[in-house]
């Protein structure tokens, strides 16, 4: 197959795809690096796509499965703006089940980690550091003075136990109350605590005529030096730190929500197993995860088989009109419930998908929203056979095998097979004569199917009779049985096992009394 090197563009404006012109193999047809451009044969959706992502529209695919909905969905979350905003959930002091929601600017943040970066004082192998420091730490043992990690009580160069384990914490060492006055050891409060805290020895510093305090404290493998300017810093951070991050800046733009729960849709407030206590459990605002609809807040949120939600389309309905939804505890037995955190924003995308017979079962004043703020597109199912089309035939195979990454190139006689293929279906499935099949998730399954063929015989190439082969061996088990037995029923009356037929199931004789079909089964 030699289809001419031409040109195309899926939109106005849009950048155009060489397509391949004559090849041997797959491995010369370059990709496209935008995704939309590696949609094959809708040119419509993708066009209504790009308006989409441009705009900030909804958008409702429309089709069989398999025909480049969800490839469409995840492509258009890529032409949307980064995030802006990040999410944060604040401690309300007077009604802790109430917390409050923050939202900073992509600039706020960008202070508030330069304000952290700032407090992380400075890092320091341990034999830099002072050796009464190095030992308190429980990085220098003081009987053989050599290094190692702090979380070993036992010298593993002398095998007995450090300073900072046994001597000064348990009073043994004589000299104990006069380093007492130099050095406290406490627990940082500061940042997050490993299993057993981030121990810390705190000594003062002469400047001048002025004494300042110096805090060391264990950073793993290493020392943590902060002085007194850094201590302030932590302590400022300290008291603005009863947050928690809901939405990251830099998340995800695509969130895929199909079959999702309640609780996964629409976010919860997790159990606390000691209520809430404050000295005992864990606060409110530290356990309000966000849901689906939250996390793809300046994003795409995606729903294939959109009514499979049943009555939660009319959250997603409220969260598309107020642009907000609240988050609340949704289990009666949790303490959660009785948390809730409301204006919780989620101004997302929505693109959602479903069959043809499935239209009726989407919410009224859903399908009403989408058609108001977006578009409606029935996705194509057949592409005329062209000499262009078949260029982009050749495309999707190269596609395949490149993410596939199991199997080898196509030759161009392989293309071919699967070019006539195409045809094939387009006419059996479609009722198309002079088409190509658009059925791609299944075109697919058979360039994959012929790629193990040829990775099982070790061939170099996929070759046009692997795809032959691969053509019997992906048929569906209808046409296997219809092949075999020469029709379902008759397949269905040979596999019925004689306990069955003693039993005269109803299962295996539904039809029996219409179509007569009983005979057959005996």
């Amino acid at each position: 197959m030699e289809p001419t090197a031409s040109k195309r563009s899926d939109a106005p404006g849009s950048k155009t795809l060489p397509l391949p012109g004559a090849f041997e193999t797959t491995a010369e047809i370059p990709l496209a690096k935008d995704p939309l451009q590696r949609v094959i044969g809708q040119e419509r959706a993708v066009e209504l796509a790009r308006l989409c992502a441009r705009q900030r529209r909804h958008l409702l695919l429309v089709g069989p499965p398999g025909t480049g909905k969800s490839m469409i969905a995840q492509a258009l979350s890529l032409h949307l703006e980064a995030p802006k905003t990040e999410v944060l959930v604040v401690r309300n002091p007077e009604n802790p089940d109430r917390p409050f929601i923050e939202v900073r600017t992509r600039e706020e943040v960008e202070r508030e980690r330069a304000a952290i970066e700032e407090a992380e004082g400075v890092l320091m192998k341990p034999e830099d550091a002072p050796q009464q420091v190095a030992e308190r730490l429980g990085y220098l043992c003081n009987n053989c003075h050599k290094f190692s990690l702090p979380q070993e009580a036992q010298c593993p160069h002398c095998g007995r136990a450090k300073l900072a384990a046994v001597g000064i914490e348990q009073g043994t060492n004589p000299f104990g109350d006069l380093l007492g006055n130099i050095f406290t050891v406490t627990l940082s409060q500061i940042g997050q605590q490993g299993p057993q805290g981030r121990q810390s020895v705190k000594t003062t510093h002469r400047v001048g005529e002025k004494d300042e305090v110096v805090v060391f404290e264990r950073a793993g493998a290493k020392v943590r030096r902060l002085d007194e300017k850094t201590l302030e810093r932590r302590r400022v951070i300290e008291a603005r730190s009863q947050t928690k991050v809901l939405l990251q800046l830099n998340r995800k733009p695509f969130v895929l929500a199909t079959g999702a729960s309640e609780t996964e849709l629409l976010g919860d407030v997790r159990h606390d197993p000691y209520g809430g206590h404050p000295q005992l459990g864990s606060e409110p605002y530290t356990r309000v995860t966000a849901g689906a609809i939250h996390d793809a807040h300046e994003g795409v949120l995606f729903i294939d088989e959109l009514p499979t939600l049943g009555r939660l389309q009319r959250n997603i309905l409220t969260a598309m009109q107020e642009r907000r939804f609240p988050i609340a505890g949704r289990h009666p037995q949790s303490a959660g419930a009785s948390t809730r955190v409301d204006d919780v924003p989620c101004n997302f995308v929505l693109v959602a998908a479903c069959n043809i017979q499935d239209l009726p079962a989407i919410l009224s004043p859903l399908r009403s929203r989408i058609a108001g703020e977006g578009y409606e597109v029935l996705v194509d199912t057949v592409m005329p056979d062209s000499e262009e089309n078949r260029a982009r035939l050749a495309q999707f195979v190269a596609q395949e095998v490149t993410f596939d990454r199991r199997i080898p190139h196509a030759t161009a006689g392989a293309v071919e097979a699967v070019v006539s293929e195409a045809r094939r279906r387009a006419k059996d499935l479609d009722g198309k004569e002079k088409g190509l099949t658009l059925r791609l998730r299944e075109l697919g399954g058979l360039v994959r199917a012929a790629g193990d063929l040829a990775v099982f015989e070790g061939a170099p190439l996929i070759e046009a009779r692997h795809i032959a082969e691969a053509v019997q061996r992906a048929k569906p088990i209808e046409e296997q049985v219809k092949a075999r037995y020469g029709s379902y029923y008759a397949g269905l009356a040979r596999d019925v096992s004689g306990a069955q037929k003693a039993a005269e199931s109803p299962y295996n004789y539904w039809n029996w009394h219409e179509h007569d079909e009983k005979r057959g089964y005996e």
